[in-house]
């Protein structure tokens, strides 16, 4: 009778504590009310579907599962929280949840420490950077049973995602569904282009910018585009799947339907846009310390963003501050740069992977499904505490978010789908359902997604030329040296430190897959 009554009490707490939520949360449009694509069920914040409905244990214990994740360290009202996301996991899955907020300055080496020692955790953050190399330590579970025990998770995404994240043909995380694809965007401070480069909407590659930016610098005397060292990185980015290597000069196109590795800083393409941004730095339409800055400048008329348009109102805008020309906020607008690209690094930029070692991988597993179907989870996670850092409101008839404040401290957008977090209430429109899902749905799939690139082999070939890559970025990518002098100098240098031996391996490697596929 206790257990009963206690049960009623945290159920008459939590409906308590939504029952600000409007009518509007329980009729709310999920992703696949608007693309067949990801095939997912209608959830709601108030329903749970298929396995969000497994009991507890018979023997009645509540499991806590310990989660490492990233963003500015650990909540101040993180207690608090927690009461009331335990109280809701609880009585929908049996689990209380042990969140652990890794500063990002602190979390490649806590990481390192956490995953190398066997250190307790049930899920962890993780992206390509250590992924293949964890995988290979034996850290992370085999997640394949997914699609068969797990279908509502599964169906939170299209099957392409879930190619994605494979490594020999095994799935051993669960990738956060956002702009998942790749999406370049020029943002614009709106002012200035429409006064001096009307057209400017209808520039979508690189050459098309430079009778703009022509425009512009005559009328301001002032650099237009600003760049740090890192340059325009993109260049290659849009066009080539680098396969895992973090080896800008290496790559297979998206588009030209060739299944050949290549030297990407060799290939027409690239060189194309090489010579507009030299050409651009030349006429002064870069700002001529871009190769030495570690910042790019905070103002800029025209800068270059990965997201979705909406993103330009939300944070590019307000983050380039006041205009110079107008002495306002800048009133920024996203205009797409290429098409949207997928690939196994895009798709792995964000994943939660459970441990090998974790006594309750199922309960980490229903955890995740949840966090991916369910709204009012995905709220807590990404907004806080209702009622503290953020309430629902009314929006046209539509339930919106209204933050009380800034001070969420979790990454709100490494945790899980995006698509099914309620928008905020500074838009009439649900831009993640009517931005980032479209992106996703047309992006162009690289015809290695899927491939697992093994550098073992090549390993020692691939930092050496990396370090070399690195050394010439600030000086390729930013126009500063002339590309048809430059690239056969790099190439050079490339090729003495082993490239075409990488290039060989990785075109044995992906052929043997291909084969396999068939």
């Amino acid at each position: 009778m206790k257990k009963i009554i206690a049960l009623l009490l945290a159920v008459v707490m939590v409906a308590a504590l939504f029952a600000g939520c409007q009518n509007g949360q329980e009729e709310e449009t999920t992703p696949s009310d608007t693309s067949e694509t990801t095939g997912s069920e209608e959830t709601t914040p108030n329903e749970t579907t298929g396995e969000e409905e497994t009991e507890p244990a018979d023997d009645g214990e509540i499991v806590e599962l310990t989660w490492y994740a990233v963003g500015s360290g650990q909540p101040a009202n993180y207690d608090a929280w927690k009461a009331v996301v335990d109280e809701y996991l609880e009585e929908k899955i049996g689990v209380h949840l042990d969140m652990k907020i890794v500063g990002w300055g602190d979390w490649s080496q806590r990481r390192s420490v956490i995953v190398s020692t066997n250190e307790h955790y049930d899920i962890i953050f993780t992206d390509m950077g250590t992924y293949r190399n964890d995988i290979n330590l034996g850290a992370f579970a085999d997640l394949s049973n997914i699609q068969e025990d797990y279908p509502e998770l599964w169906a939170a995404m299209p099957e392409r995602y879930w190619d994605g994240v494979k490594v020999n043909g095994t799935i051993y995380g669960v990738p956060a569904y956002k702009d998942t694809s790749m999406t370049n965007f020029f943002v614009w401070d709106t002012d200035v282009a429409e006064q001096y480069y009307p057209d400017y909407q209808n520039a979508h590659e690189l050459p098309d910018l430079t009778e703009g930016l022509a425009a512009i610098y005559e009328n301001t005397n002032q650099y237009v585009i600003g760049l740090n060292k890192d340059g325009i990185s993109a260049i290659v980015g849009n066009k080539y799947d680098n396969l895992g290597t973090g080896l800008g000069a290496i790559g297979i196109s998206y588009t030209s339907g060739e299944n050949k590795i290549v030297a990407t800083l060799e290939q027409e393409d690239v060189m194309t846009d090489l010579r507009t941004v030299h050409e651009w730095y030349e006429a002064g339409y870069v700002n001529a310390d871009a190769p030495t800055l570690d910042n790019a400048p905070e103002y800029k008329t025209l800068s270059i963003a990965q997201g979705w348009p909406y993103a330009a109102i939300e944070n590019w805008g307000p983050a380039l501050g006041t205009s110079p020309y107008t002495g306002e906020d800048v009133n920024a607008i996203a205009v797409q740069w290429e098409d949207s690209v997928l690939s196994n690094d895009t798709i792995q930029g964000s994943m939660a992977c459970i441990s090998a070692s974790s006594q309750h991988k199922d309960k980490a597993l229903e955890l995740l499904q949840l966090v991916n179907t369910d709204t009012t989870l995905r709220d807590m996670l990404y907004y806080g505490l209702p009622g503290e850092n953020f309430e629902y409101v009314d929006v046209n008839g539509e339930q919106r978010v209204h933050k009380l404040n800034n001070d969420w401290s979790m990454a709100g957008y490494t945790q899980g789908k995006t698509l099914i977090v309620t928008p905020l209430d500074t838009s009439e429109f649900n831009y993640f359902i009517e931005e980032i899902e479209p992106q996703n749905n047309n992006a162009i799939s690289s015809p290695a997604l899927g491939f697992s690139f093994d550098t073992t082999n090549v390993a020692s070939q691939i930092a050496a030329c990396a370090a070399i890559y690195d050394n010439y970025k600030p000086t390729l990518l930013t126009g500063a040296m002339d590309p048809d002098e430059l690239v056969p100098q790099i190439m050079t240098e490339l090729r003495d430190a082993g490239f075409d031996e990488i290039v060989a391996e990785a075109q044995a490697q992906f052929d043997a897959w291909l084969a396999g596929q068939n």
